[in-house]
């Protein structure tokens, strides 16, 4: 409490959260994604994040516990969005944006919202996303995520099939990239030569093989070209005195990964 000139007790006005991108607030293994402005507390004790907070700052609850504030990084989406389902991983998220080369100024469609990993990975590379979710409670947590993730105003999710709308999106300026991660892909790909311009990538990640090949089939039907599957996998290597070789945990299997081109 502060006091008025009278002396009477007055109280403080709450920090208003701001516009700035989201921090990452560390304490030994514990991380926590906040916006600048806004109040902080957890068993830890209670802080006021500033609004002009800076990666590199050390903030100090009102028990005396240290947090070091960094800054949030791509990755970090995937372990603090909320989730509705199984959100795309890291290496995944990068294969889609380096097969297709998502970048600054490109206008992104999306199927398939999820969790929304994938739409905020791209708006952070610069993309303008139309993200498309038939659940409308998954597609209000994703909204929820994109402002926590600070590109709300470059991802737009609908709430709806993005059959429904193939006609409204096809009469416009076209799209540089299609991703897909829904079941019903492969007659979505049947219009991606009406809805992307020339030189345009689709990507489509299909978590069963029989998806994958269907994709494929319908990719070239449609007319696309360099239409290549592949199986995303990796294997975590392991460094003791006896040697070095691959892990003994389960095989890093994820998906299927299907990147073609509008020539």
């Amino acid at each position: 409490m502060n006091a008025n000139d009278a002396g009477e007790p007055v109280a403080e006005a709450e920090a208003e959260p701001t516009d700035r991108p989201p921090v990452l607030l560390i304490h030994e293994d514990r991380e926590h994604l906040v916006q600048p402005g806004e109040e902080f507390g957890s068993d830890l004790g209670v802080l006021e994040v500033p609004t002009d907070v800076e990666p590199g700052q050390v903030l100090e609850t009102h028990l005396g516990t240290e947090f070091r504030v960094r800054k949030l990084r791509g990755p970090d989406l995937f372990h603090h969005f909320e989730r509705t389902g199984a959100p795309m991983v890291p290496r995944d998220v990068g294969l889609v944006i380096g097969e297709t080369g998502v970048g600054v100024g490109d206008r992104v469609l999306d199927t398939g919202t999820g969790t929304g990993v994938l739409a905020a990975s791209m708006a952070r590379a610069g993309a303008s996303v139309v993200s498309y979710e038939r659940d409308p409670e998954f597609a209000e947590v994703a909204r929820e995520n994109m402002a926590l993730g600070g590109v709300s105003s470059d991802v737009e999710v609908r709430t709806g099939d993005l059959r429904d709308d193939l006609e409204e999106l096809a009469g416009g300026d076209g799209f540089d990239v299609l991703t897909l991660d829904t079941g019903d892909a492969p007659t979505i790909v049947e219009h991606a030569p009406d809805l992307l311009v020339e030189g345009g990538f689709v990507a489509v990640y299909s978590p069963f093989v029989e998806t994958a090949r269907e994709t494929s089939e319908a990719a070239r039907e449609a007319g696309l070209s360099s239409v290549v599957t592949r199986e995303t996998i990796q294997r975590e290597m392991t460094f003791d005195d006896r040697g070095s070789r691959p892990s003994t945990a389960p095989v890093g299997h994820t998906g299927y990964l299907l990147v073609a081109r509008l020539e």
